[in-house]
C-alpha cells in the first residue's frame, strides 16, 4: 500500500501556510530543484521530531478526487504529479524545493519517514499540509494542502505534525 493510501485513511494533521521570500532563496544543497521543470516552490519545514529519516514532498492537483491518490493511478489518467526526497538534515534550518509541472493551484504534502522505509508509518512518521488547521484524526482535505504557485516560483511554511495520543495528530509544540 503506497503512502498516499495510507496517509489518506490515517489521522493526519494540518500545517501552517506562512509566506516565505522563494526568489531571493538558494536551492537547497539536496539537489531536489534539479528534478523536473516549472517553477519552484520552497518549503520550509518547521517542528521535526528529531533528524533522522528521509523527507518527502509531493504535489497533486488540487482537487479532492485527486488529492492523495496513488501517483500510478494519476500518472495513468495522465494527471501531473510530482515527488522529491531529500536526507533529513543533520542541523539547522530545513528547506526543500519541488518543481510544480506549471504555474497555478496545486496540493502539497509534506512526510517525515523517520524509519526510511518508504511507506508511512502512522506511529511513527510525521506530515504536513499547507493549513494551520490541526487535522486530529480526520483524512485531510485539499483545501488544507492548496497552495498557488506563481509562474517565478513562491515558498511556503509547514509545520511538522506528528501522532499526540488519542486526539490524533498535532504540533509538538502545542
Amino acid at each position: 500500500m503506497t503512502s498516499l493510501k495510507v496517509l489518506a485513511g490515517s489521522a493526519l494533521a494540518g500545517l501552517a501556510l506562512h509566506a516565505a521570500p522563494a526568489l531571493a532563496q538558494q536551492d537547497p544543497v539536496d539537489g531536489s530543484c534539479a528534478f523536473g521543470s516549472g517553477p519552484k516552490l520552497y518549503v520550509t519545514v518547521l517542528g521535526l521530531k528529531d533528524r533522522t529519516g528521509r523527507l518527502k514532498l509531493e504535489l497533486y492537483p488540487a482537487n479532492e478526487a485527486d488529492f492523495l491518490k496513488d501517483d500510478r493511478d494519476l500518472k495513468k489518467e495522465g494527471k501531473p504529479f510530482r515527488r522529491i526526497w531529500a536526507q533529513t538534515p543533520q542541523s539547522g534550518p530545513v528547506t526543500l524545493c519541488i518543481r510544480a509541472p506549471s504555474a497555478g493551484q496545486w496540493a502539497l504534502l509534506f512526510t517525515h519517514d523517520r524509519d526510511g522505509k518508504n511507506k508511512f508509518n502512522f506511529w511513527q512518521d510525521g506530515a504536513g499540509f499547507t493549513s494551520s488547521q490541526r487535522l486530529g484524526r480526520s483524512r485531510p482535505k485539499v483545501g488544507q494542502a492548496r497552495v498557488n504557485i506563481p509562474a517565478g516560483g513562491g515558498g511556503v511554511t509547514v509545520r511538522a505534525q506528528y501522532l499526540r495520543g488519542l486526539g490524533g495528530f498535532g504540533p509538538l509544540d502545542d
